[in-house]
């Protein structure tokens, strides 16, 4: 295959060296804007003292009316504690504000959704779940994100049990949702099939263990597949694992994966598989071209890393891989948790949803799959762009009717109603969006990005 690789890592490196220029230029990603008409100053009357007394009442007599006369019921917090940013590790709470305002925007961008960065200044698992266990009366829901291993199993874990709001791991169970619509269509491309499909997980973080366990639950044959982690292929065997009370999802996958106890190089696993899922250090050069081109005829190349992908695409395909997806948006086939979180949290806030669960995710991912299929799959296009806003109202009602058929949407809806509220709300957004910037008051500036 003939590239230019200087004209692509030209392409690859523009936006982190633009990057710093326009965030300094906008000084943040979002700001609050008024919902309600405000035509004088006598209208806060009503929309403050003396008039909102008589709301704040009422919400003490019944709780629930807060979702009616508040903001509540499409409010947000993406809480982080800065300790596994992107690719970047522990860089802090202060560090991680960049990374929290942009999932805030996307949310309302893609989503509809009023979303707020909250990083907290503490590395401690008890403290971070009584912070936001203290939020609840705010908050439509939680949205955890780059909190590095195993606290962030137990937060989640204790969060979903014990909130009274849906409180979900973007980094755990959106990775896997669109992780998983990308792999039902490269599977289909390729035509295999997911059941029969040898799959190797290179990484054994947070992410690709939710990764992994939701495609065995989708219809994959964990017995047949292997996870790596940087001592080598996890089974059952793997004593340090076992030992070691703070692995208990590695040992949990342990179990059930890698029936015949495989212990190798990755580059000897990598022989003959059909799928390669990464999520582990960034790269390029993590994942080696030789590697690939020992897979099967056909393979399927996942590398997720961010910033930069374990392999640059160019050289995966070159090594022979027919279908190869990254995280980042300026390469084709970008698997990214952006396609899930908005369209997953607009239904389960319209439904009032009182969690997330797995079926949900699943659900999503099938609607993300099937909305790529309608529009004609080819190797280069396994799962929509963000481009494709229409996706996000329909992965929406996807999940609000599992929701509702799980028995846990406090507002159920029929799916024509539930559709039309979704699309609305995102379509608003986009043209609020766009009037703001027409007008002046989002300036323009001088780079192409």
């Amino acid at each position: 295959m003939k590239y230019d690789e200087k004209e692509l890592l030209a392409k690859a490196k523009r936006p982190g060296e633009i990057a710093t220029k326009l965030h300094q230029l906008y000084h943040g990603k979002i700001e609050v804007l008024p919902r309600c008409l405000v035509e004088g100053i006598s209208n806060f009357n009503v929309w403050y003292t003396p008039g909102v007394a008589v709301p704040c009442r009422e919400i003490q007599k019944d709780k629930n009316l807060v979702y009616e006369y508040t903001s509540k019921w499409n409010t947000v917090a993406v809480i982080s504690d800065g300790t596994r940013v992107l690719g970047l590790g522990d860089i802090g709470p202060e560090a991680a504000m960049p990374v929290m305002e942009g999932k805030a925007l996307i949310f309302k961008y893609l989503g509809g959704v009023d979303a707020f960065p909250i990083c907290l200044d503490t590395k401690d698992p008890e403290k971070f779940i009584e912070t936001v266990k203290l939020l609840q009366p705010s908050l439509g829901g939680v949205n955890l994100e780059d909190i590095s291993q195993p606290k962030c199993f137990h937060i989640l874990d204790v969060l979903r049990k014990e909130c009274s709001i849906p409180v979900w791991h973007d980094d755990q169970q959106g990775t896997a949702a669109v992780t998983l619509a990308g792999l039902i269509n490269a599977v289909k491309v390729v035509q295999k099939k997911l059941e029969d499909v040898r799959i190797i997980f290179m990484g054994a973080g947070a992410a690709n263990i939710r990764v992994a366990d939701v495609i065995f639950k989708a219809g994959a044959s964990p017995e047949n597949c292997i996870m790596m982690d940087s001592k080598g292929p996890l089974h059952k065997n793997r004593e340090d694992i076992e030992s070691n009370p703070d692995l208990g999802e590695k040992w949990h996958i342990c179990q059930f994966t890698n029936d015949a106890c495989i212990d190798a190089t990755i580059d000897e696993v990598l022989e003959d598989a059909d799928v390669l899922i990464a999520l582990s250090k960034p790269g390029p050069g993590t994942v080696k071209k030789e590697w690939i081109s020992k897979m099967a005829k056909d393979s399927i190349v996942f590398v997720c890393a961010n910033p930069v992908p374990e392999i640059w695409p160019w050289e995966a395909k070159d090594a022979g891989a027919r279908i190869v997806a990254t995280g980042r948006s300026d390469f084709p086939n970008q698997v990214n948790n952006s396609l899930g979180f908005p369209g997953i949290f607009r239904g389960t806030l319209d439904v009032r949803a009182t969690t997330i669960t797995d079926e949900m995710c699943i659900e999503a991912a099938r609607e993300l799959a099937k909305t790529a299929e309608d529009n004609g799959l080819r190797d280069d296009y396994i799962i929509p762009t963000m481009d494709e806003w229409e996706v996000f109202p329909r992965e929406a009602t996807a999940v609000g009717m599992k929701a509702i058929e799980q028995g846990i949407a406090l507002q159920p809806m029929k799916r024509d109603e539930l559709y039309k509220k979704a699309e609305t709300i995102i379509k608003s957004t986009r043209e609020k969006t766009k009037s703001l910037i027409d007008n002046g008051f989002i300036c323009a500036c001088d780079e192409d990005f």
